[in-house]
């Protein structure tokens, strides 16, 4: 079947969904089409066989085990062993029958399927609602007397056709549904270029017959990456035996994905309902290759015990052993998932994920999501990060990132990172029309070139480096030291002092001896400045000293707070021990690059200017019991910075006088 004909098809299609046009919201028109769609598809697969199945189905006895049921009503089917159907309609009869009865008979219909088929249409589906409020409409015999007329036996067209049908038409609903497209839909032109970027260079692993690749997305949606990734495989190899494995939370999304698998002759079973974080459907199997666009910013908050729980009891044993992320972001939970799902053989997996800005540098050091850049990047799993251009997603204008990442390195990358600025003018074009938030696309070209420079290792000394840097991993490292410095107190009593003084918690417990405390603390203090805090409590404790144990250590503590001042030109003050002590107000913290002695850094950067500075030691990370906490972050904006001068202030001058010249013309044409 030809592209042509792929479209014809799902132009018929989409002229179903006009029908629906005033009864229903243009977003719900994917609820219904989509389910006729798969439904009429599985009544033309399973035609050939119906009668027998239906016979057999008779003939079995009520107390037969499910599964025992299944297999055999399946086999029977001859639809590889995974869909069958027991009820005596088909769409050929449901057509012959009452009108008024076709509700009912449908849903006669659908209890007739195999459980899996069955779960996809009452539970995710929730058809048997969409029926009725067909029904209500009126509009449910015209629905489905339009798909009746459409043709999709397997001799007509194949799985594989069928696929590019029902992606077709999964992409025209997305395009239509903005307000949701982002959640379940990547724009194709992405999941191009990460399947792209994720197979280049693996033409020779990928040829010769019997060669088996597993590929896996644990946030699947639809299924649109899972069907690219084979599509492209087995365009590099058509004897290559691709198999696909899945799991999606969102019920629909999960229903329209498992749909896809089975309408291809995949083992619709590998798709999994569920949230993969809390519930991996997959526990203990790895995948060659693993890609994924998991949601941006979601809130893990109301599933955090398990996932707690597993890095807390199993560490590195379990999947998040190298930190949790902050409650509100997860993407990098999923990270971690897919690496824990990373073949340990010869080959290794590779693995491309798509996120926003947040996993690169949210979080300081000794954070969850520091600790797990670090774990990344000590490991060496990182090969490169591609930043793509803003506004190409439906729901959102953000800038979002490609990484890449593999546990089996090629040794020219191996300890290094590639960063790929793809977000330039040259790497996009602007669309005629918007669909929702995507204003702009990657072309193909754009495409190619990224793959290119990506694929081939191209930087800075192949004329690339504008768009294409190359890093050691341990550039993205620091060690965070905090610099302290002396506290310098200068003490006086002022009116506005005394007043807080009385104002103060733990005043009151002084009762009729608080009027005399004030007056205590005038006649001591009044008129005198201190610029020592050691020549200055010997006057207060004096001064307190009448009050005895009415004054207790919290007020005194408070009084001397209230009375003292950070002042530049005071004397240091010191602990018991003669220690100077640290004002809290300026501490302040240094990130020294992660390969250099953090105490050559401090003579350079920090002691020529503060000379009274010095490094608090106590402070020291967790890992390496080093001086100061180390940190991963990876700045792109610091990487790919290029200034761009102010324009000259005769050009902006001219600008705003054509401006003010345009603006008298009009004035005049309103007056006259």
């Amino acid at each position: 079947m030809s592209p042509e004909t792929i479209n014809n098809n799902a132009s018929f299609i989409w002229s179903i969904a006009e029908l629906l046009r005033g009864d229903f919201k243009q977003s719900d028109y994917s609820k219904i089409v989509l389910p006729f769609t798969i439904l009429r598809r599985l009544d033309c697969i399973l035609e050939a066989t119906k009668s027998d199945v239906v016979e057999l189905a008779a003939g079995l006895d009520a107390d037969t085990d499910d599964e025992v049921r299944a297999m055999v009503l399946g086999n029977a089917a001859n639809a590889g062993g995974q869909v069958y159907n027991a009820s005596p309609f088909t769409f050929a009869t449901l057509r012959q029958q009452d009108t008024g009865q076709l509700r009912k008979n449908l849903i006669d219909y659908l209890m007739g399927f195999s459980p899996n088929v069955r779960d996809i249409f009452i539970e995710k589906f929730e058809f048997t609602e969409v029926l009725k409020k067909l029904d209500e409409a009126e509009s449910l015999w015209m629905v489905f007397d339009r798909f009746c007329q459409i043709d999709f036996h397997p001799d007509a067209i194949t799985n594989l056709e069928m696929g590019y049908l029902f992606e077709e038409l999964i992409r025209r609903f997305s395009e239509i549904s903005n307000e949701t497209a982002g959640e379940h839909f990547t724009p194709r032109e992405v999941v191009r270029l990460l399947v792209d970027l994720l197979l280049a260079n693996d033409e020779e692993a990928l040829s010769g017959k019997g060669i088996i690749r597993r590929v896996y997305d644990p946030a699947c949606g639809t299924g649109g990456m899972l069907s690219v990734a084979e599509e492209s495989m087995k365009a590099m190899n058509p004897a290559l035996n691709v198999d696909l494995f899945g799991q999606e939370l969102n019920g629909e999304s999960f229903a329209i994905c498992k749909s896809d698998m089975l309408v291809k002759g995949h083992d619709a079973s590998r798709i999994a309902f569920g949230n993969t974080l809390t519930q991996d459907a997959h526990r203990g199997e790895t995948f060659h290759y693993m890609l994924s666009n998991p949601p941006y910013g979601v809130d893990w908050k109301k599933y955090a015990a398990p996932i707690k729980e597993e890095a807390e009891d199993l560490g590195y044993d379990g999947r998040f052993g190298a930190g949790l992320p902050r409650i509100s972001d997860g993407q990098l939970l999923f990270v971690q998932h897919m690496i824990s799902k990373m073949r340990d053989d010869e080959k290794g997996s590779r693995m491309g994920i798509v996120m926003n800005g947040s996993p690169l540098f949210t979080g300081g050091a000794g954070s969850g999501e520091s600790e797990i850049r670090r774990w990344l990047m000590e490991n060496d799993l990182v090969e490169a990060i591609i930043a793509l251009p803003t506004d190409i997603f439906y729901n959102t204008g953000i800038q979002t990132y490609i990484w890449l990442l593999s546990n089996r390195k090629p040794e020219a990358r191996r300890g290094k990172v590639q960063l790929i600025d793809a977000s330039g003018e040259r790497f996009w074009q602007s669309m005629r029309k918007s669909l929702g938030s995507k204003r702009r696309a990657i072309s193909d070209d754009a495409r190619a070139e990224t793959v290119r420079i990506y694929g081939e290792f191209l930087n800075g000394e192949a004329g690339f480096g504008d768009v294409s840097k190359t890093f050691e991993t341990t550039d993205f490292g620091y060690r965070e030291i905090r610099v302290e410095r002396p506290l310098r107190l200068r003490f006086e009593l002022t009116e506005e002092k005394l007043q807080l003084i009385s104002e103060h918690r733990r005043f009151a417990e002084l009762k009729e001896a608080g009027p005399m405390l004030l007056d205590g603390l005038k006649r001591a203090l009044a008129g005198h400045v201190w610029m020592d805090r050691a020549e200055f409590l010997p006057v207060i404790n004096k001064a307190l000293r009448p009050f005895g144990k009415s004054i207790s250590a919290p007020l005194k503590k408070g009084i001397i707070d209230i009375l003292g001042d950070t002042h530049e030109d005071a004397e240091i003050c010191f602990d018991k021990n003669g220690n100077p002590e640290p004002d809290p107000k300026l501490r302040d913290h240094e990130l020294v690059p992660l390969l250099e002695d953090w105490q050559v850094y401090f003579a350079r950067e920090v002691e020529p200017f503060v000379p009274d500075a010095w490094v608090d030691t106590s402070r020291r990370d967790a890992s390496d019991g080093e001086v100061g906490r180390v940190g991963y972050e990876i700045n792109f904006n610091r990487y790919f910075y290029q200034y761009a001068p102010p324009r000259p202030l005769t050009e902006i001058d001219g600008e705003l006088k054509a401006l003010e010249a345009e603006i008298a013309g009009l004035l005049k044409e309103v007056v006259a």
